[in-house]
Parts: structure tokens; C-alpha cells; sequence
């Protein structure tokens, strides 16, 4: 075969392959998942929609604390139970985070959680004596996985991984998607993100940060532009009940046992993991605007966004040096 054939022969594979490719259509799916809901977007010519619902499911079984036959439900009534890989991933992530945290953020707080009516379990508001009675079960040095087991100190301690959970399922489905080939998604689940590759426009993923009003306005902050990264948003302008009279947080501080209070309305974090983002991203929650910021500062393979009221109540943002880059100009 001659030289100039060669070379029309690799241009007509090369075209064909490209003209194979535009035609792959990008699909959509959508529905509810660990009480949220999820919206999932990606290139593929197979309709993945079982395998994406198996995949949930399985995040379901292992991590909900909803679903009365999940393994961390087992672990929460001391049944027994065999721990899969998710759960074992979960639970180390998890307390490696507690580690690096000072234990800001802490899956034994389910507890104190329930107590204030955020959890799996509706309580009254707590008292003073109630709280200092959970806190003896609080702690994530009270836990350890141990020759494929739970061990507690105390059998009243109880798992929540709810500010893992939806990202670590945003990173399953995208081993899945990684798995088959996909190189072209955007997997969100209750606000947490992961993304690949392009959008349907051949562009970085635009995904927006709400504005922390109350209720339910979608006034966007700011704009990033993102690719090959994940992304998670945690805040106490949306999840709050008032007790006398005070609104308080979904977020409780393990160590005091109390909703977090502090001027820290929300923060985003950009990490290579969703499930790493997402606790992180509770942690600062808990901190509060200096220690997150000092924290997010000086993490490796993580970047911050703050929105914080300042001492006259204005709305204001700081975040880490290499935030920046991801916003869209």
C-alpha cells in the first residue's frame, strides 16, 4: 500500500470516528435518593439507567441510616452485620477527616443530631442534661473498625454518615460511569458534585453557588466553570428549626453538643473526591470562618469558597488562593 493511501486510509478512521462520536447522544436521569434528590447527565450510546439505580442502591444498603436493613442501621440497633467495601471506604474516609479535623467533624454525632430533629430519629428540643448525657456516646475515638466489625465503646452510640454519604454515592456512580467508558458527566446528589470532561456544548461543567437566603431562592453567588473535579456545598441558611423563638443549625458541633453558631453562612469545596469535599466542607461548618480558612489553606488537593456575615450582618466571601481559577469570568 503507498504512503499517500496510508494516510487517506487513517483520515477516513479518524473521520469516522469522529462523526461516530458527535453522534452520542448526552442523557439525563433523575429521581430521589438518601431523602434527596439527584440529577445525573452523561454521554454514553447505552441508556445506564439500571446500572445507575444499582449503584444507588447499593450506596443505600451499605450508608443509609433510613433504610431500616442497611448496615449502618444494623450497626445503629447492634445487630450484626457484615460490612461491605462502601461501608469500610466510608468509615475510614471518615475518621481520617475526624483525625485532620479535631474532630469537628464526627459520624458519632447522630445522637445529638436526632436529639435537635435533624436525624433518622425525631426528638424534642434537648436540655442541658440530655445533651450532656449523649455526649458521653459522642466521640470518633469511641468507634474502630476492627476485624470486619464495628467496635463501640458504648452500644448507645449511633452512625450518621448523611455528610459523606450523597458524595461518596456521587463518587460510586462515577466509578461506574468510569468503569464503561464514560468520560463525559456531571453526577449531582442533594448539591454534591462530580464531574468529567465536557458538557453537551464541548465546554467545562457551569455549575452555580446559590446565594445563602432562606427558603428556596436560586440567587446564584458566582459561577465555576469545572472539569475532572468534585465539588460540595454545606450550610445552615436552608436546614434550621427555631426553638424559643431562635433559629438554629442542622449543624451540631460534637464537642459542645450544640448547633454550630458562628458567621459562616455556607462553603463550597473543590477536592478530587466528592465524598472528601463533603465532609470537609460539614467541618467547616462546624469550625467557623477562621479555622476553616487556615484549614482549607494549608490542605493539599483542596480549594474553599466563603460566604460569612461580617460584623454588621453584610454579606461577604474570602476563599483560598487557588479558588479563583474556577470561576467562571
Amino acid at each position: 500500500m503507498k504512503r499517500w493511501q496510508i494516510f487517506f486510509l487513517l483520515f477516513l478512521v479518524a473521520g469516522t470516528f469522529i462523526i461516530l462520536s458527535k453522534n452520542v447522544p448526552y442523557r439525563k436521569e433523575e429521581g430521589r435518593i438518601f431523602g434527596t434528590t439527584y440529577h445525573i447527565t452523561y454521554k454514553s450510546k447505552n441508556d445506564l439507567k439500571e446500572d445507575i439505580a444499582a449503584t444507588l442502591k447499593m450506596v443505600d444498603n451499605s450508608l443509609s441510616p433510613f433504610n431500616s436493613s442497611s448496615i449502618i442501621s444494623k450497626i445503629n440497633n447492634n445487630e450484626p452485620a457484615v460490612l461491605d467495601s462502601m461501608f469500610m471506604y466510608v468509615f475510614n474516609m471518615a475518621q481520617n477527616v475526624s483525625q485532620a479535623t479535631d474532630g469537628a467533624f464526627d459520624i458519632t454525632v447522630a445522637p445529638l443530631v436526632n436529639a435537635w430533629g435533624f436525624g433518622f430519629k425525631q426528638g424534642i428540643t434537648p436540655d442541658s442534661c440530655t445533651i450532656d448525657s449523649l455526649r458521653r456516646y459522642i466521640g470518633y475515638e469511641k468507634i474502630a473498625l476492627k476485624d470486619g466489625t464495628i467496635a463501640k465503646e458504648h452500644p448507645e452510640t449511633m452512625l450518621n454518615c448523611s455528610a459523606i454519604a450523597k458524595g461518596y454515592g456521587c463518587d460510586a456512580i462515577a466509578s461506574m460511569f468510569q468503569s464503561k467508558g464514560i468520560e463525559d458527566y456531571m453526577i449531582e446528589i442533594g448539591g454534591e458534585i462530580s464531574m468529567k470532561g465536557k458538557n453537551d456544548k464541548g465546554n467545562a461543567w457551569s455549575i452555580g453557588i446559590n446565594t445563602p437566603n432562606e427558603g428556596n431562592s436560586n440567587e446564584l453567588q458566582t459561577i465555576l466553570q469545572l472539569t475532572d473535579r468534585c465539588l460540595a456545598t454545606s450550610g445552615n441558611y436552608r436546614n434550621f428549626r427555631y426553638v424559643n423563638n431562635k433559629k438554629v443549625s442542622h449543624t451540631i458541633d460534637p464537642k459542645t453538643g450544640y448547633p454550630a453558631n458562628h458567621s459562616l453562612l455556607s462553603v463550597t469545596i473543590i477536592a478530587n473526591e466528592c465524598a472528601y469535599a463533603d465532609a470537609i466542607a460539614t467541618a467547616c461548618m462546624v469550625m467557623g470562618l477562621d479555622k476553616s480558612f487556615t484549614f482549607c489553606k494549608t490542605t493539599p488537593g483542596i480549594e474553599a469558597y466563603f460566604i460569612y456575615a461580617d460584623e454588621q450582618g453584610k454579606m461577604n466571601t474570602c476563599s483560598t488562593e487557588g479558588f479563583n481559577r474556577y470561576i467562571r469570568k
